[in-house]
């Protein structure tokens, strides 16, 4: 048998169980990635469309995640990879991301608008004009505004974190006071109907989080029990707070180009 084979059964097994029980089964397996019916009607409101950003030079692991989450929520929800056009597109790390959906295709009213982080690549999609005005307009109008990783600059830059608190991942954090954000060093952070998660590998704590929401713990719990989500990493330095400081500081130097970028960036989106 396949290996998706079972893991669709899987799933499928994990909504009927939530059916018996009187759960709320919104979602469907396997998440749709792949292009809409040539002539489709778009939606203006589609509450099962998870919109997931995607751009050059993203980080694919903030991306991967989530979406591997997302697609074992159970029957509905469908997950698109949305960019300006269709064309592949390369990862910071050179990974090719094909997008399944065009802005323009897009439903504005969605169920969820995502937003993955990077370095240079986010610091692109923060000045580019076409990409702030898709976030905030989708994203004024979402039932979840969510983000990973520096994907949270993005929103910020959109307009979206104006009185919110927000995370990001630990170098970047700062930043979040530039857009209006109220920077938090957490995992995950919600505030109302914002999620974002910290940097990269908390992808997967911010979705799992979101599925208890949008079904319920028990379920949330079965999927993480489904990806056999039990970190026990090699090294006790996966934040400042613990790592050794020789790592925090070669980091810290390593970033600064960065850093520097997205102050310089703040400045010029000031003055527009």
């Amino acid at each position: 048998m396949k290996a998706s084979t079972t893991r669709r059964s899987a799933v499928m097994a994990l909504a009927a169980a939530a059916t018996s029980t009187g759960q709320r089964t919104a979602f469907a397996y396997p998440s749709e990635t792949g292009p809409r019916a040539r002539n489709a009607a778009v939606p203006q409101v589609a509450e099962n469309e998870i919109l997931m950003l995607v751009y050059p030079r993203f980080t694919a692991l903030d991306l991967i995640g989530p979406q591997h989450v997302f697609a074992l929520l159970g029957p509905g929800y469908k997950t698109r990879l949305v960019w300006k056009n269709k064309d592949v597109l390369l990862s910071d790390t050179g990974i090719p991301i094909q997008p399944t959906m065009t802005f323009d295709e897009c439903p504005r009213t969605p169920g969820m608008i995502f937003v993955p982080g990077g370095t240079d690549g986010t610091v692109a999609a923060m000045e580019d004009p076409e990409v702030r005005g898709f976030i905030s307009d989708v994203g004024s109008k979402a039932k979840y505004v969510t983000s990973v990783c520096t994907g949270s600059l993005i929103l910020g830059a959109a307009g979206l974190l104006k009185g919110y608190k927000a995370t990001s991942h630990w170098l970047a954090l700062r930043h979040l006071e530039k857009f209006g954000a109220t920077p938090v060093s957490e995992r995950v952070v919600q505030d109302r109907n914002r999620i974002t998660g910290a940097g990269v590998t908390a992808g997967i704590d911010f979705a799992l989080t979101l599925a208890s929401q949008l079904q319920n713990e028990d379920y949330a719990k079965s999927i993480q029990l489904m990806m056999e989500y039990d970190p026990k990493p090699p090294f006790g330095a996966g934040n400042p707070k613990v790592a050794p400081a020789s790592s925090v500081q070669m980091l810290e130097a390593m970033t600064a180009p960065f850093n520097a970028e997205v102050e310089a960036a703040a400045k010029r989106l000031k003055l527009q």
